[in-house]
């Protein structure tokens, strides 16, 4: 089992050394991730015609034994060129990315890049689990916030991330799957447990109003983009924010590009509008 380890965050995170080092006892672990912070870049591959991205060889004083990388870029281009086989001569069995600081639920799903490079893997063969922890209750997603990182639990993640994957080898799915796997950053025996759940519709905290605020006085019409977050929102019992709020483990199935139609009355107005177009 060759097992890619990766995340949004940079090479430095403490949530990624945490989940490489829960991987080891799986397989042959290589680390690429980018060399920056790339929260919320998705599946992003970035500019790739106006420069090449390069990659630097690291050694971690948390995993001296662990191949590592460095990428000017994204995690979905970390994965891509690992998968072609630039940091070794074939592709990787699984992808794990992660530990992110800040749980990746609801609308987060469509625009985190630590999903985002396990999507990228399974897209080129590979299973896919991003690990991912709650806030302690805060209900924030997805981002760094330096003044809550520094209390993550990411043991916890580990030990819930090394679960998921024994049992994804343990079963191997017929096709590559991507699992994404939420746990609230608190020590593993105060969680209440863990449940399958599906991505909810609602963030667990709404972004509610944008504003402009003025930057410098140099006649430039330049502003800093600000935002505001709203209360709490209300969340479906079977959704992945709903699960984390309450202290849960939340596990989520990712679908695949084949997708599933819907029903044919579903079909029935993009059909006709299209034989009219054509």
């Amino acid at each position: 089992m060759r097992i890619l380890v990766t995340n949004d965050d940079g090479i430095d995170s403490a949530g990624l050394h945490a989940l490489a080092s829960a991987m080891l006892d799986f397989g042959d672990v290589t680390i690429v991730a980018p060399d920056s912070e790339y929260s919320g870049a998705g599946a992003s591959l970035g500019t790739l015609t106006h420069g090449e991205p390069t990659a630097t060889r690291r050694r971690l004083d948390a995993l001296p034994d662990v191949e590592a990388w460095a990428v000017t870029g994204p995690p979905a281009l970390c994965v891509m060129y690992a998968q072609l086989g630039t940091f070794d001569d074939a592709p990787f069995d699984l992808v794990v990315s992660g530990i992110n600081p800040g749980q990746n639920v609801g609308w987060s799903v469509y625009h985190s890049g630590t999903i985002g490079a396990a999507l990228t893997g399974r897209n080129r063969g590979a299973n896919g689990v991003a690990v991912s922890l709650g806030f302690n209750g805060a209900d924030f997603e997805g981002q760094t916030w330096p003044d809550i990182v520094a209390s993550m639990h990411w043991d916890t993640g580990a030990a819930v991330g090394r679960a998921v994957v024994a049992g994804l080898i343990d079963s191997p799915p017929e096709r590559p799957v991507v699992i994404n796997v939420n746990a609230p950053s608190q020590p593993l025996p105060d969680l209440a447990g863990w449940g399958e759940a599906v991505v909810g519709t609602d963030p667990p905290r709404k972004l509610v109003s944008g504003s402009l605020a003025p930057v410098g006085d140099d006649g430039e019409e330049t502003y800093r983009l600000r935002m505001d977050w709203g209360a709490p929102s209300e969340l479906r019992p079977d959704t992945d924010a709903w699960l984390v709020r309450h202290d849960t483990v939340s596990v989520t199935w990712i679908g695949d590009l084949a997708g599933t139609a819907p029903e044919p009355s579903h079909r029935l107005g993009v059909a006709t509008a299209l034989d009219a177009l054509f």
